[in-house]
C-alpha cells in the first residue's frame, strides 16, 4: 500500500514538472526608458552669436565715447558759452547783454542734459536688446535720430572755438558707432536670436544628446 502512495506521488511530481517543462517561456519585459518624450524644454543660456557681441562691441563704443565727450564738454563750458552767446547774438543783436548770457546757459545745459540723457536710454535700451525684448530695435533707432539731431545743433551751437574739432570728432564717432550697431543688430544671424527670446534644451530619447 506504501509502495503505491510512492507510485502515485511520484506520478504527480513527474507530471508537475512535465507541466512547467511544458510552458513556454515568458519573454522578459523590456526596462522602461529613463527619459521621458514628454520631459519639458530646459531653459539654458547660450552665448549670442557673433554678430550680436559685434553690435554689444560697437554700443559700448558709442557709450564710450559719449561718456568722454559729454564730460568734455563739460570741462570746456567756460570757453564755450562766450561762443554760445555770440552765435545768438548773430541771430538778433538789439537785446542786453544779460539776455545773451542766460540764453547761452539755457542752450549750454539743454544740450549737455540731452546728450546726457541720450546716452542714459542708450544703455539702458542695450539692456533690453541683449535681453531680447520685442521691438527695441525701433527705439535704438529713434535715439539715432536724436543723436544726428544734436551733433547737427552742436555743430552750429557749441562745438567752435578752440575745443569745438575735438568735441565733433568725439560727437561723429559716436554717431558712426551707433549706425554700425543698428546695422549688425539687424544681421540675419541676430534677427533670428532675438526671435527665438529663449534658448531651450530637449534631450530625446534614442539621441546621442540633447539638442537645441
Amino acid at each position: 500500500m506504501v509502495d503505491k502512495n510512492e507510485q502515485d506521488s511520484s506520478g504527480s511530481a513527474a507530471a508537475v514538472t512535465r507541466i512547467r517543462t511544458a510552458k513556454p517561456t515568458q519573454p522578459r519585459p523590456e526596462r522602461p526608458p529613463v527619459l521621458s518624450p514628454n520631459a519639458p524644454p530646459v531653459l539654458v543660456k547660450l552665448s549670442p552669436p557673433l554678430g550680436v557681441r559685434a553690435c554689444q562691441f560697437m554700443w559700448v563704443l558709442s557709450f564710450l565715447l559719449g561718456a568722454i565727450a559729454v564730460v568734455f564738454y563739460f570741462v570746456v563750458r567756460e570757453d564755450q558759452l562766450p561762443l554760445i552767446v555770440e552765435t545768438i547774438r548773430g541771430v538778433q543783436s538789439d537785446r542786453p547783454d544779460e539776455t545773451y548770457d542766460k540764453a547761452a546757459d539755457i542752450v549750454y545745459w539743454s544740450v549737455f542734459a540731452g546728450m546726457l540723457a541720450l546716452l542714459l536710454v542708450q544703455i539702458t535700451l542695450l539692456i533690453s536688446f541683449m535681453n531680447r525684448k520685442p521691438g527695441v530695435r525701433w527705439w535704438q533707432f529713434l535715439t539715432l535720430l536724436f543723436q544726428a539731431l544734436f551733433f547737427g545743433l552742436g555743430r552750429e551751437l557749441v562745438t567752435g572755438g578752440e575745443h569745438g574739432e575735438q568735441l565733433q570728432q568725439l560727437l561723429a564717432g559716436q554717431l558712426v558707432s551707433v549706425i554700425l550697431a543698428l546695422l549688425l543688430s539687424n544681421l540675419p544671424g541676430a534677427m533670428a536670436w532675438s526671435a527665438r527670446r529663449r534658448d531651450v534644451r530637449k534631450i530625446f530619447p534614442g539621441s546621442a544628446g540633447p539638442e537645441i
